[in-house]
């Protein structure tokens, strides 16, 4: 028989298993994804002994979990040298375990527990006394290597390294020792200092930040206390707890199994790597503790069927807890915003070392030797000191780290979890995103509308006070095929206000069930032996019950499932007054015209069928998988009882999200298990199609499409990454299609603007999401069950619902704790982020890189004084423009930021042509420009005319006093200074808006959504810096600076307020003309 057919079994013993509410655990996982971004660890994360980080479970203990199972089985020397003193500790301690090997009565005795009841209250707390609470400790961290992390890390070991360099021009190699250089060298080691301490205080924020968020994700799991269920903390289990397992959880603690259905098996992959699902038993079936089947292991997830076990282990001395500690730090990758900031770095490094080697090379061969006094070897470092420091934008690194705590931070408040914070950058380039549909687009919260028996329909709620005989037959099975189960605490109240654990299809059917008759009193008089659940494979459940009221050799059998696939199960169709009748093709066509019917109307129709066979015809015992595989030998001709129809209204918030998504340039394609009608149906809802039905492709025109031509590979500069072609319409489509589609039917289906897949399966949604990526589409995965992990794992986002299943939480990169309507800000959030970034570097190169670079080169070509000292170069890059790069960082996003398309991660890079040319062309022309311009214009003021100083090198004659000519240069390098700092701050409020007016984006005043406060303290810090260093005397003398006069002040806010004029009048020619070429060259 399949295994197919086989997974899924279910058989009850002494201790019934029940499906019940589901535990919520805080999850924090990483995977692989095809754009390498930085991934994410859940609750079961573990800190590495040697860096003190959190690390990725399914990299790190894979290798720990075969090397202990290893030695346990034999002495593989070979395999296990590199691990073997700390393998052989934990190996001797798990040698030691019995449990697995153990009975079960001998395990409940041996940790004073109950089976049926569990711990008592008091019994708990003296175990937690005893154990303690179930949490993992982190290793205690690594002072120094985090100091030199801070210390190095970012532009630290440049800024050590200049300083170094140039205390060693002051001293030996300065003659005679020049204070300025002492005074740069040692705000060089400030500066160094002052960010490792930012580094410090900026990882202590990241780390709280996301500790809070953690602790935010559900985190709860189902026992049994005192003989009564009850949600508890997964922190305060303890040894002897009772907990009942279910589909999608995942386990708290190593659980020793005492009940487990046929088709119970969990998903080990975390510790072994392996994704094949392992197989649950009640027996040991290995004498190795790490591969018996009877022990469930902590952190592992359970992946099909139901059971229960009992706590062995909890905290640091589960399997979990004791191979985590062998763990170390794992390689991790770049994440794509990492690459492109790693990509302008690289750029800057090698424009500083080809200026750096010019300038030397100049040097030695010509300035040495023609004009020895001009520029000396201290002079020579300062120089090229200066030149590293001033292209290196140093504002960079803390206003990336800012940026993402800052988003981060405003995320979690808006309810939207990321796991790391490298999950918020790669948001802002998501064309694509394929969601589930129930529970993500609909509420989830199902209730039957309409039932059939024959070609009758009815609606709910059913208005007789005694139902019909075939009625009851109906009612009867989707009261016992059922895994759902009402809660105790609310049973005195009204059925609607009840509250009922279980699947939300289960639910329906068993409030369906009680609106006509006792579900309570039904499932007294029957007793369950077997149950096959639902899942996305077999599309139907199973149930075998025994009447226990009377005596007979019967059994009954009930499947309920989707139409489809059931009816071939059938040979027989009940009536009206309960008789049977041959299911001919008169009967097929009602009931799918019925079915159609309800599925056009967005329900989704299950249908109802049972049959009586002879105990004698099933001659395996009931607990073994051969009784399974008899059952569904039988589980043929059987009789349909009718059809009920379940709605799942959509989201109210759904259409909108969808809608704005699409304005923004998001495709949403549904992904759904439901009837290609129904899903089709709800799609048109939530408003995932809006093409006119006459007009929605299906399979045949990627038929025809393959046929007729190969796929048209768009060529335009925006888009010579993308292989598929640009398409406006609309496709619904089954899974089972899909598979057999070849590349040029993908690239055709990548390319459409709305599609719904229906009737998938886990793997068919994996598929579709690996092949979109591809086509080079970045995309989003949206889901809550354990159906979507997989293509939640694999997608380049996983997005998951905080009131989804354990598993999708853990496979998830992001957690939507409030409603679907988190997702728009939570792209919102990724665009914002690599927005400001842009504008951090646009407002950080114009004064910091280009206005600082020229003094040096007039200096050495021209043979002109350096009208900018090296001393304030360092103030404006480190100090007076690192302020107001950080408060870019708070910047709200632009009004059009959804209106816009994702980002392309292969042509939109974080600095291109476009930026370069304003920051360079444009901003950095115009400062640079008026403060050379008003510098020189002071020195002609004050006696020393241009001319004197061209080509000069120093040699002016006799005609000038060298000491007078000195004190004008500084009194010029003093008003450079600040007329640059002035100019920045205009480049600051043009900065801020990349189309909008300064009038529509107000710091201050206006609309609370574009306020930035935060500029107004950092323009006062910047003008304080300057007086600092530019008023006080005994700083005057070190540093060379001077008092500037008023008239200095005003003429740079002359300047600034011409630079914002100017870029005023070209974002209103962008916006006037938004297709024009003033627009294609915008930043």
């Amino acid at each position: 028989m399949a295994a197919s057919e086989i997974d899924g079994r279910v058989k009850f013993g002494d201790v019934v298993g029940s499906t019940v509410e589901e535990g919520r655990a805080r999850i924090h996982r990483s995977r692989s994804l095809s754009q390498s971004r930085r991934n994410s660890i859940g609750s079961l994360s573990i800190t590495s002994a040697t860096s003190g980080r959190r690390e990725r479970p399914d990299l790190v203990l894979p290798t720990m979990y075969r090397t202990v199972s290893i030695q346990l089985d034999e002495d593989e020397k070979d395999r296990v040298e590199k691990l073997r003193n700390n393998a052989d500790e934990i190996a001797d301690e798990l040698r030691d375990v019995k449990w697995h090997i153990q009975t079960t009565a001998e395990v409940a005795a041996a940790l004073g527990t109950n089976i049926t009841n569990g711990l008592t209250l008091t019994q708990a707390t003296e175990a937690v006394a005893r154990y303690g609470h179930n949490i993992h400790r982190p290793p205690p961290s690594r002072i120094m290597h985090k100091l030199l992390v801070y210390c190095f890390g970012g532009f630290g070991s440049l800024l050590l390294t200049g300083g170094i360099l140039v205390l060693i021009a002051w001293r030996p190699l300065g003659n005679p020792p020049a204070a300025a250089n002492l005074a740069l060298g040692i705000i060089l080691l400030v500066v160094f200092i002052i960010q490792a301490l930012f580094n410090a205080w900026q990882d202590y924020s990241s780390s709280r930040v996301m500790a809070s968020i953690t602790t935010m994700l559900p985190d709860s799991c189902l026992i049994t206390r005192d003989g009564n269920r009850i949600s508890v903390a997964s922190t305060d289990i303890v040894p002897g707890d009772v907990v009942h397992v279910k589909l999608g959880d995942k386990m708290p603690a190593d659980l020793r199994m005492v009940n487990a259905s046929l088709d119970l098996k969990f998903d080990r992959s975390i510790l072994t790597g392996e994704s094949k699902p392992c197989p649950a038993s009640i027996n040991s079936t290995h004498d190795n503790y790490l591969e018996t089947h009877n022990i469930a292991l902590q952190g592992t997830h359970c992946v099909c069927g139901s059971g229960t076990g009992i706590v062995v282990d909890t905290g640091e001395n589960t399997v979990f807890g004791k191979i985590a500690k062998l763990a170390s730090r794992p390689k991790k990758g770049l994440t794509p915003l990492q690459k492109e900031v790693l990509r302008f770095v690289l750029v800057i490094i090698f424009m500083v070392v080809f200026i750096v080697v010019l300038v030397i090379s100049l040097w030695a061969g010509w300035l040495r030797h023609d004009y020895p006094h001009w520029i000396d070897v201290p002079l020579l470092i300062v120089d090229c000191v200066s030149v590293a420091v001033a292209f290196i934008p140093e504002g960079l690194p803390i206003a990336l780290a800012t940026c993402l705590t800052i988003t981060a931070r405003a995320m979690k408040r808006n309810q939207i979890l990321c796991k790391s914070l490298a999950t918020v950058e790669t948001l802002g380039s998501v064309s694509l995103i394929c969601s589930d549909k129930t529970g993500t687009l609909t509420k989830n919260k199902m209730w039957v509308t309409n039932f059939s028996v024959a070609d009758q329909t009815f609606t709910v709620p059913y208005r007789h006070e005694s139902p019909s005989v075939a009625v009851s037959k109906l009612v009867t099975v989707t009261g016992l095929c059922n895994a759902g189960q009402f809660d105790a605490t609310t049973a005195n109240l009204p059925l609607e206000e009840r509250k009922m654990n279980g699947d939300a299809t289960d639910q329906a059917a068993l409030r369906f069930t009680e609106s006509i008759i006792s579900a309570g009193e039904l499932r007294k008089n029957w007793h369950k032996i077997y149950e096959l659940a639902f899942n996305s494979k077999n599309k139907f459940m199973l149930s075998v019950t025994e009447n226990v009221t009377e005596k007979c050799e019967n059994l009954l059998l009930m499947m309920k499932g989707a139409p489809e696939i059931l009816i071939n199960r059938c040979k027989y169709v009940q009536r009206a007054d309960a008789t049977h009748a041959p299911l001919n093709e008169q009967w097929r066509e009602a009931l799918q015209r019925i079915q159609l019917n309800w599925a056009v109307e967005g329900k989704r129709v299950l249908l109802v069928a049972q049959k009586m066979i002879v105990k004698s015809q099933i001659q395996s015992p009931p607990d073994t998988v051969a009784y399974g595989d008899e059952i569904l030998n039988a589980a043929h001709d059987l009789v349909i009882l009718g059809m009920i129809a379940i709605v799942d209204p959509p989201r109210d918030e759904t259409p909108f999200v969808i809608d704005t998504l699409r304005s923004s340039g998001i495709r949403v394609f549904m992904v759904t298990g439901d009837y290609k009608h129904t899903a089709a149906a709800i799609a048109r809802s939530c408003n995932v199609l809006r093409t006119p039905s006459t007009l929605i492709d299906d399979f045949t025109a990627l038929e025809r499409y393959a046929l007729e031509k190969a796929p048209v590979v768009t060529t335009s500069r925006r888009k010579k990454h993308a292989r598929y072609v640009s398409y406006s319409g609309a496709i619904v489509l089954e899974g089972k299609e899909i598979m057999g589609l070849n590349d040029a039917q993908w690239d055709q289906l990548a390319g459409y603007e709305e599609a719904v897949f229906a009737r998938t399966t886990p793997e068919q949604k994996l598929r579709i999401v690996r092949e979109f990526q591809a086509r080079q589409v970045v995309v989003g995965m949206t889901g809550d069950g354990v159906n979507d992990a997989p293509s939640l794992k694999q997608a380049d986002v996983g997005i998951a619902l905080g009131s989804g299943s354990d598993v999708a939480i853990e496979a998830a990169d992001m957690v939507l704790l409030d409603s679907f309507e988190g997702i728009l800000g939570a792209v919102r959030s990724g665009r914002v982020v690599f927005d400001n970034l842009r504008k951090t570097i646009c407002y950080l190169l114009p004064a910091g890189s280009f206005s600082e670079l020229w003094p040096i080169l007039i200096n050495v070509f021209f043979g002109l004084p350096q009208n900018l000292s090296s001393f304030l170069m360092i103030i404006i890059c480190c100090f007076t423009d690192c302020a107001g790069a950080m408060t870019l960082a708070y910047e709200s996003p632009e009004s059009d930021i959804l209106s816009r398309g994702p980002r392309n991660i292969h042509t939109d890079h974080l600095v291109d042509w476009r930026l370069i040319l304003h920051a360079y062309g444009t901003v950095g022309v115009i400062e640079c420009l008026c403060s050379m311009a008003v510098s020189f214009w002071h020195m002609d003021r004050r006696g020393v005319p241009f001319s004197a100083l061209s080509l000069k090198y120093g040699s002016l004659g006799p005609k000038y006093d060298a000491d007078h000519v000195q004190k004008v240069i500084n009194e010029a390098s003093s008003i450079y200074f600040v007329n640059l700092v002035v100019m920045q701050f205009f480049n600051l409020l043009a900065v801020r808006t990349r189309r909008l007016s300064l009038l529509q984006a107000p710091p201050i005043l206006g609309r609370k959504e574009t306020r930035n406060w935060r500029i107004i303290p950092a323009i006062v810090f910047a003008i304080l810096i300057v007086f600092i260093f530019n008023y006080i005397p005994g700083i005057q003398r070190v540093i060379l600076s001077t008092t500037v006069n008023v008239e200095y002040w005003f003429l740079p806010v002359a300047f600034g307020m011409g630079l914002l004029l100017v870029d005023e009048a070209r974002k209103w020619w962008i916006r006037r003309y938004p297709g024009g070429r003033v627009a294609r060259c915008g930043w």
